[in-house]
């Protein structure tokens, strides 16, 4: 008789990883679709160091390839995450710092920030670069990771009766 109601039940955990599974499949295709027209707008742009002047078309190639750079990064977070099921703190802080240098090379380029701004970005920079030293350092120990998968299938077998 039980066995007969176990065939009714739905288990939630699966659908959620599908759900999670989608959801991340979308977001990577999008991710790829996103860096494949921005490799085609820097070399789009290369015309403009060559007809306008150098530093203007500098700051456009500088800032379009740190935005590759971070585009990059967030592409190797969510393949990352597809695979291990969880994000990575050294991965999320990598595309943060790409991210505080593309917005500082940016306003550098452009002159539109003051000094303090810069200041500011730069402290942000030094704290996730202390950030991503300490997570190298002293890396996660997740007990999942303690247990090998094949004990954990049982025990998820077990729990099923």
């Amino acid at each position: 008789m039980r066995a007969y109601y176990n065939i009714f039940m739905i288990n939630q955990n699966k659908i959620f990883k599908m759900v999670i599974d989608s959801v991340t499949l979308i977001i990577l295709y999008i991710l790829l679709l996103t860096l494949l027209m921005g490799v085609i707008h820097i070399l789009l742009n290369i015309k403009s160091i060559l007809f306008e002047t150098l530093g203007d078309g500098f700051g456009q190639i500088v800032t379009g390839v740190l935005t590759i750079f971070v585009l990059i990064d967030l592409f190797k977070t969510f393949v990352d995450f597809r695979e291990h099921e969880e994000i990575r703190i050294t991965y999320v802080t990598d595309a943060t710092i790409l991210i505080v240098m593309r917005e500082i090379a940016a306003g550098l380029y452009a002159q539109r920030y003051d000094s303090q701004f810069i200041l500011g970005l730069s402290t942000m920079l030094l704290i996730l670069g202390i950030v991503k030293a300490l997570a190298i350092k002293y890396p996660q120990n997740h007990p999942r990771f303690l247990i090998p998968p094949r004990l954990i299938e049982m025990e998820n077998d077990i729990s099923v009766l």
